[in-house]
């Protein structure tokens, strides 16, 4: 085992547990995936830190709640999507400890500045785009070095042939030193577009909605792209000693009507993306290192949580955590090893529109307990016109090139709904409530969670005042 080995972190968009072949209700296709899970690691109480995108995967970048690093919602034309300037990320630190550091694909941590510019956070390489989705066909990515890029117009291929393509010469690129390779696909994202040959056989099957069909159809085109990166791996003798990571950054998005419905299968979680409820925080994650971890289907039931991976992953690489500021997340990988030991059993997690509130959409997990504040309808909004503008800079960065300084919209004062119980050893589905029949414990966690949202408020209101400027 080499003293640094490889890692390619693989990272889905808006993906379920319901989307693997291997899970599904037998209309998905994931052939590669499927192939992860039965030869490799597979971690059946994995969980991202929000149910959206953005808060996500800062997240992921910083090893802290979201709240802490300014990353709070999905809007880039408001700038909630970005990260302080004073948070550090896992690319920053791998680099320092001599890794060649790339991203392909999505980033959505900053869109509209320099400074918050993939290559400014600690990739050297960068190829895909700074929003939150971009089309499939007709698009515009960016790709070059640090700290510059160049517009790339579309070329005929499909934008996650393309993301595989960059990976793949990523690889090849840095196959005689270690490397970091964050491959952000941005597939099963809106908006819901696949080649026709791709599409065509899931529309024959029937069944199952256009919009579903489409998303069937892009996730099996990830899945392929997912392959030519591992049989690079194998080809250049690189896969015994990289460890490679499947993932995604919240649940699948559950909503539409008609034929652009994309309500699907997704195991029996409740809820789906934008709620704290299984569905839209419990994700799949699988991962691969044939020197380092065993494998043969092998599952792990402990949780763990997307802020545990940058110690972790810092752990597998020998590189030094920060010792300035507060991880939420620990090193993981004595248990990924086989080792005893346990992670946290208490998590959080809050997520609506604009500012956060504590008592909207907000759960904790103590165990196998979880408390649930439902989300507020009316704190779960975009105004019609910051979404307008959202979608319009996708299209036009020439025009929205900053960020709007207006004042962000009044939310209402609205009553919030009692809290929620559930005993998700018993019921992993959140199909009872248990509150009526546990209020001391109904009580002590909705104080933890009001403690903890304080706690992160603070270094919230911090981050926005620096990202103010």
């Amino acid at each position: 085992m080499a003293a640094r080995p490889n890692i390619v972190f693989i990272l889905a968009d808006d993906m379920g547990w319901g989307d693997f072949g291997c899970f599904g209700d037998g209309t998905a296709r994931t052939p590669s995936l499927d192939h992860l899970v039965a030869t490799g690691l597979c971690l059946t109480q994995h969980y991202s830190a929000s149910p959206v995108c953005a808060p996500a995967r800062a997240s992921l970048l910083t090893g802290r709640y979201p709240q802490r690093t300014g990353a709070v919602d999905t809007t880039e034309m408001r700038g909630l999507d970005r990260m302080a300037l004073s948070e550090v990320t896992i690319a920053e630190l791998l680099r320092a400890a001599g890794y060649a550091t790339g991203l392909v694909g999505k980033w959505h941590n900053g869109a509209l500045d320099a400074r918050h510019h993939p290559t400014a956070r600690g990739f050297a390489e960068f190829t895909g785009f700074c929003g939150g989705w971009s089309p499939y066909f007709g698009w515009t990515i960016e790709r070059g070095t640090s700290p510059a890029t160049q517009a790339v117009k579309d070329d005929g291929r499909y934008l996650t042939d393309v993301f595989t393509d960059e990976a793949v010469a990523f690889v090849e690129r840095h196959r005689t030193e270690p490397f970091f390779l964050f491959l952000s696909y941005n597939a099963p994202h809106y908006p819901f577009q696949s080649r026709p040959e791709d599409l065509a056989p899931y529309v024959e099957r029937g069944g199952m909605t256009k919009a579903v069909c489409h998303i069937r159809a892009m996730i099996e085109r990830m899945d392929a792209g997912i392959a030519r990166v591992l049989d690079t791996l194998d080809r250049l003798g690189l896969a015994g000693d990289t460890l490679v990571l499947f993932s995604s950054d919240n649940g699948p998005q559950m909503h539409g009507a008609g034929e652009m419905d994309t309500s699907r299968f997704n195991c029996g979680y409740r809820g789906a993306k934008l709620l704290v409820y299984e569905g839209g925080i419990k994700l799949p994650m699988v991962l691969r290192w044939p020197a380092g971890l065993d494998g043969g289907g092998r599952t792990l039931d402990t949780m763990i949580h997307f802020t545990d991976w940058l110690p972790t992953l810092l752990a597998v690489a020998g590189g030094d955590a920060p010792r300035d500021r507060l991880l939420d997340g620990t090193n993981v990988r004595p248990l990924l090893q086989g080792e005893h030991g346990k992670t946290d059993e208490r998590r959080f997690w809050q997520w609506n529109r604009y500012v956060p509130h504590g008592e909207c959409n907000a759960a904790m997990r103590d165990g196998p307990w979880k408390l649930v504040r439902p989300a507020i309808d009316e704190l779960m909004q975009v105004t019609p016109e910051d979404m307008a503008i959202d979608v319009a800079a996708k299209f036009d960065r020439e025009t929205y090139s900053a960020i709007s300084r207006d004042p962000l919209p009044e939310q209402p004062r609205v009553t919030p709904p009692p809290a929620q119980l559930f005993d998700l050893a018993r019921d992993p589905g959140e199909t009872t409530d248990l509150a009526a029949r546990e209020p001391e414990r109904v009580r002590r966690m909705e104080a933890d969670l009001a403690r903890w949202f304080e706690a992160v408020e603070i270094d919230r209101r911090a981050a926005a005042s620096a990202l103010a400027f």
